[in-house]
């Protein structure tokens, strides 16, 4: 087996020298904290790119979502009294197969998500699902969608539910900046949207996230509570809760510098996943999908599903995973530990939200209702809901655009080699 010398990680940050010419010019002027000309232009840039009116530049992308829920409360619920949480304790139907960071901000605001199962032909939310769910649970008023590893989800008839059941959308576009559907980018369809540039991102700040809007009102809102909620007085007047959430000029820097090279870092991610589209041709594996009609993905990740009837024995508890090879067939745990003796960085398919811990009491809505008794006859080795499905069966495969076709060759020869 080839062992790399240099580790090839999952999605690096990919440096180009204009980065440290802003952050040094920041240094050097001394706007070292949270306003700036970094800020200003990676504000300009994010709306221009996007198509929107507004930009934010925030500490993380996780603060976008939070405050674009705290916006969609208070729109939806009136303002909360102190420590009450906008949303006061109201459902709110979110994306199952994410990161946290999608709907942890729910929780924040003393909201209770509820998880809608996910689609095979996008990985994302289901909007038959969702349909059902508004059946169920008729007086929800906002859903969370997210466009996972850069793949658009169904965003037309998403929106047209949304807009049937008077319900707000949040758009995550946290791993999709540069994506686009129906040629018009991502982070453009929410009610409120939120980027991020965290270190793994397609562009990348080391951190940083972006609130996008049309609504001037909202942005000076967010800018507001960005800042500790800082009244226009000469000394430190404060009205209501505000958060330490600005983006510092010095990670702007590293933003602004990153920014001219968006589309270059989406042909490099695309030209991966073609490779290992091409590559894998002849085994019992699919690449993850996405709309070729409607949309144009920025390839963040790379990932594979393993066929069903080529998977070999995988357990998986909470922390541990074990799988008994069988010839001929594969799993994701038996892959990943391959690529990982090669000293490169694969991992696990998001574990969707419904079977976290902290969020097994929560409601799960698939396409056929109730998702909790499907999810417990798939623990069971029955039917399987589709989230849990793609976890199972699926992996995200090295992606760095850093990576050389020689590396990814050698990749995809061990990926052979484990259905042998």
């Amino acid at each position: 087996m080839t062992r790399f010398e240099k580790k090839v990680w999952l999605s690096s940050p990919t440096m180009h020298g204009d980065e440290i010419k802003y952050v040094t010019e920041a240094y050097e002027t001394n706007w070292m904290s949270t306003v700036g000309a970094n800020i200003n232009e990676v504000e300009r840039l994010a709306a221009e790119k996007v198509g929107c009116k507004y930009a934010v530049a925030l500490s993380a992308g996780t603060a976008a979502l939070h405050l674009c829920t705290k916006l969609a409360g208070e729109a939806l619920y009136g303002m909360p009294k102190a420590g009450e949480g906008s949303l006061r304790g109201h459902k709110v139907f979110c994306s199952d197969m994410t990161f946290d960071a999608t709907v942890n901000p729910i929780a924040y605001e003393n909201g209770e998500a509820v998880f809608i199962d996910t689609e095979y032909k996008t990985w994302n939310m289901d909007p038959v699902a969702l349909e059902k769910a508004f059946e169920i649970y008729p007086d929800v008023r906002l859903v969370v969608l997210v466009h996972l590893y850069g793949t658009p989800a169904r965003v037309d008839e998403i929106r047209t539910i949304c807009q049937k059941h008077n319900a707000l959308l949040i758009e995550d576009a946290a791993e999709s900046f540069g994506a686009s559907y129906k040629g018009k980018q991502t982070g453009n369809f929410g009610d409120y949207s939120a980027i991020s540039f965290n270190g793994n991102k397609i562009i990348t700040g080391s951190s940083g996230g972006m609130f996008l809007t049309d609504s001037k009102e909202d942005a000076e809102k967010v800018r507001k509570w960005s800042t500790q909620s800082r009244e226009a007085a000469p000394w430190y007047q404060h009205e209501e809760i505000g958060y330490n959430y600005r983006m510092s000029n010095v990670i702007a820097g590293v933003v602004r510098g990153q920014m001219p090279y968006l589309e270059e870092h989406i042909a490099q991610k695309k030209a991966i996943y073609m490779r290992y589209k091409e590559g894998l041709k002849g085994l019992p594996v699919q690449m993850n999908p996405y709309d070729a009609e409607n949309s144009e993905p920025n390839f963040w990740l790379s990932c594979l599903i393993i066929d069903k009837d080529a998977m070999c024995k995988q357990v998986r508890g909470e922390t541990e995973a074990l799988y008994i090879h069988e010839k001929g067939k594969s799993c994701p745990t038996e892959i990943l530990e391959r690529i990982a003796a090669m000293n490169a960085e694969g991992r696990p398919i998001w574990k969707p939200m419904h079977m976290q811990p902290m969020y097994m009491s929560h409601a799960f809505i698939t396409a056929n209702g109730n998702g909790r008794a499907r999810t417990n006859a798939y623990i069971a080795g029955g039917i399987q809901d589709v989230g849990a499905d793609i976890f199972a069966r699926g992996l995200c495969l090295p992606s760095d655009n850093k990576m050389t076709p020689e590396q990814q060759d050698a990749i995809i020869q061990t990926i052979k080699e484990c259905f042998e």
